[in-house]
Order: C-alpha cells, then sequence, then structure tokens
C-alpha cells in the first residue's frame, strides 16, 4: 500500500519535518553528481557499518561511534530509495510534529533514527556493509503516528492483482500492516546479507511507540 494523504489537519506548520525532507533532497541531489568512485567514498564515511561502530564503542571513540548513528540518516540508494521514505515522512510527519513541537520532533526524529541503526548493527554486529537511509526514522514517526493517530484514516493506493486502487483504510490497519510485514521480512533476513535493512524499521518502530509518550502529552490528533 502506497499513502497519499492521511485525515488528521496539522494545527501549526511543519517547518521540521519540511527541513528534514530538504536536507534529504539536497544530500540526494549531491550524491547525483558524484562519480561511482566518490559516491563509494562517501558512503563508507557517512554511513552506518556495523563492525566499525563497535570496534569505535569498544576503542571508546565515541565520536566515531555516534556520528555515523545520524549520519546515515541522510543517505538514499536511490531514487526509490528516498522516493519511497521522503513520501511517508511527508503524509505522517506532520501530525507527530504538531504533537511534539518543532524542537522536540527534530530530537525524536534523529533519536528514532540512531537507535534504529542501532538494532540493525545488532542483528549483525560483524557486518562491513554500510547501512544507508531515512527508513529507520521514518518508522519511528510511523511508530508514533499508530499512538498519536489510532482513528486516522489513510488514503492509499492499494494493488489489486494486476490493478490499482484507491482507498481509505484505518490508520491502525496501515500500519499494522506495514509493521507485520517488516517482522516477516526481518526474521527471514537473519544470517543474510540483504540490501534493505528491516531491523532498522522494526527498531525505529519500536522505539517510536515507546517514546512519542515521553516526549509529548498523551492527546490524540485531530
Amino acid at each position: 500500500m502506497i499513502p497519499l494523504r492521511d485525515s488528521p489537519v496539522s494545527r501549526r506548520f511543519p517547518y521540521i519535518n519540511i527541513a528534514l525532507i530538504l536536507a534529504n533532497v539536497v544530500v540526494f541531489y549531491q550524491q547525483l553528481g558524484m562519480t561511482e568512485g566518490q559516491l563509494q567514498a562517501a558512503v563508507v564515511a557517512h554511513g552506518l557499518i556495523p563492525v566499525r561502530l563497535f570496534e569505535s564503542l569498544a576503542q571508546g571513540e565515541l565520536a566515531l561511534a555516534l556520528v555515523p548513528l545520524f549520519s546515515y540518516q541522510f543517505l538514499h540508494g536511490g531514487w526509490l530509495h528516498i522516493g519511497s521514505n521522503m513520501l511517508y515522512l511527508w503524509v505522517f510527519g506532520d501530525n507527530i510534529e504538531d504533537r511534539l513541537g518543532h524542537v522536540r520532533y527534530l530530537i525524536f526524529y534523529l533519536l528514532t533514527g540512531a537507535l534504529a541503526g542501532m538494532a540493525q548493527s545488532l542483528t549483525g554486529p560483524a557486518s562491513g556493509v554500510p547501512v544507508i537511509g531515512a527508513s529507520g526514522a521514518v518508522a519511528g514517526i510511523l511508530g508514533a503516528y499508530l499512538i498519536s493517530c489510532p482513528r486516522a484514516r489513510v488514503l492509499a493506493l492499494i494493488p489489486v492483482f494486476f490493478f490499482l486502487t484507491v482507498a481509505e483504510v484505518p490508520a491502525v490497519i496501515f500500519l499494522g500492516f506495514w509493521f507485520i510485514l517488516q517482522i516477516f521480512s526481518g526474521v527471514a533476513s537473519i544470517g543474510m546479507e540483504l540490501p534493505v535493512a528491516w531491523w532498522a524499521h522494526i527498531g525505529g518502530f519500536v522505539a517510536g511507540l515507546l517514546l512519542v509518550n515521553i516526549f509529548g502529552k498523551k492527546i490524540e490528533c485531530s
């Protein structure tokens, strides 16, 4: 299912959400201008590499360990990768910013993204494959949305065999289906080197579920 828009109306303009989308787009635009060698070097330098993360932690080099947990969130592997992440962030992020406020929303986004990266790294601590993308942080937003907007409805593009149809789906069903898909995919990926960081999605979603009521008052979006 592909989200197109949701039913809740934000009460404040989502400055941070738009700024995050623009930041991701600007970085991706810079990636497009790189040679293959430059791009690989950038991914290695700024991506999250689990084995390097744990080596840095073991050696007490906190800066080398922590910086990639945030920088990896702004790199993407292609048009579909960034397009899907930014679409989800556009549809669901404004309501979470509305609930948390601008500054807390930014902290929440980056923190859940970092925790998502840790979750992915823990499933393969010896992996030297860089993890990149905003999907862990976006998954945190989805977890927060499930708690904050349980009665919302999502207008979605839904594949039915060889056709596409548009329908309104309760947010709990849309997000529940999404999360179950991540669980099945994550379990199936254990012990394998795959291009999708399923456990970052799972970790980010759970982090969003658990942290949103700490960051903001327990109110439902309208």
